[in-house]
């Protein structure tokens, strides 16, 4: 409904227009919707909790659907950026935003230089999904009484700028690193992954949920208990990923954090356990986009070696434990719960 208005709203403006509004549809399918469920359970969890006989398999209501799909659409903008931040030419399997627009530039034969044009009109497509969260939000957040709207809009408006202020911090590491002393670096980087998705994947998604219920504030500190150390296991999981994950499963080639330059803590932990000749040479490989299947192989094995891996491994299954004892005497919903557990398991044991 929301994209058809925005079609009928722009059918006037020309075939450009149409072609950034198909983008944005094209940005908003697939993925895991993980944001948005996690705002519907912490609107369960407060929900039940109030009234035990309400059903967690009822639908939420109008408010906090579109409080889901805001998050959604925002997720969506920030995954357009930071495509076109990290240079990358896949999302979900198919091509990055700005690798689509530059295609429609090279085949519709106009002017000018196609990678350009597909960078500047992603940077553009972000922000127009921006306003479509902010819209959506809005819309939602008219069908509800001003508390309520205040307090989500103020969980919203913090996780905005923390993610912004996250990803910022996010690139920074990448050239930074080469100031700070390496002891540092794990410590720095669980800052990035704490700001850049930790908060904004889960914590602030369910705080949004739980404040478009009334949630009190015994409510909401054990929302966050629960939903900050699961975020870092979810962020720690997707680092695995970008290093070793199949390219089948996650729909980008296999090893392309090491290929992009991620500072994240399994290369802090690699380092770590590396004699300083061998850290600069692995110093050298990372952040070279042009490494072959032979040198991304090779970096693996070492974070490996090095026991990198089983150290991250070990901190996911740690925050795992730390956010479902969270759970424990917190008045939630007991229906509620168990979907966070279910949750919970989707977010850290996966492939995707």
């Amino acid at each position: 409904m929301f994209l058809s208005d925005q079609r009928r709203a722009t059918a006037d403006f020309g075939d450009e227009a149409g072609l950034l509004i198909n983008a944005g549809a094209a940005a908003l399918s697939g993925g895991k919707r993980l944001r948005g469920r996690f705002c519907i359970a912490g609107w369960e969890a407060v929900t039940e909790a109030a009234a035990p006989s309400t059903s967690v398999d009822s639908e939420a209501p109008g408010e906090v659907l579109a409080a889901a799909a805001a998050l959604e659409t925002f997720h969506a903008a920030a995954l357009v950026h930071d495509d076109v931040i990290d240079n990358s030419d896949t999302r979900r399997g198919r091509p990055a935003a700005h690798r689509a627009l530059e295609a429609s530039h090279r085949n519709a034969g106009w002017q000018g230089d196609a990678a350009a044009f597909g960078r500047s009109g992603a940077i553009l497509l972000g922000d127009l999904l921006v306003a479509w969260s902010d819209d959506l939000l809005e819309e939602g957040l008219a069908l509800t009484d001003a508390d309520r709207a205040a307090a989500a809009r103020a969980e919203y408006a913090t996780m905005r700028r923390e993610v912004t202020i996250g990803q910022f911090l996010d690139i920074a590491e990448e050239s930074a690193y080469r100031s700070e002393p390496d002891e540092r670096h794990a410590e720095r980087a669980l800052r990035v992954a704490s700001l850049k998705s930790a908060r904004y994947s889960i914590q602030q998604p369910l705080a949004i949920g739980a404040a478009l219920a009334g949630a009190d504030a015994a409510q909401a500190t054990a929302l966050a208990a629960f939903g900050h150390p699961l975020g870092m296991a979810f962020q720690l999981r997707d680092d695995v990923l970008g290093v070793f994950g199949d390219e089948i499963e996650t729909g980008k080639p296999s090893g392309d954090d090491l290929r992009e330059g991620k500072r994240t803590v399994l290369i802090a932990y690699a380092r770590e356990a590396m004699p300083l000749p061998a850290r600069r040479i692995v110093d050298e490989l990372i952040g070279d986009p042009t490494l072959d299947a032979g040198q991304v192989a090779s970096l693996q094995q070492i974070i490996v070696d090095t026991g990198a891996l089983s150290r991250v491994e070990t901190l996911i299954a740690d925050y795992a434990r730390e956010a479902e004892r969270s759970l424990s005497g917190a008045r939630l919903g007991n229906h509620a719960v168990g979907r966070l557990r279910d949750l919970a398991q989707a977010s850290t044991v996966r492939t995707t």
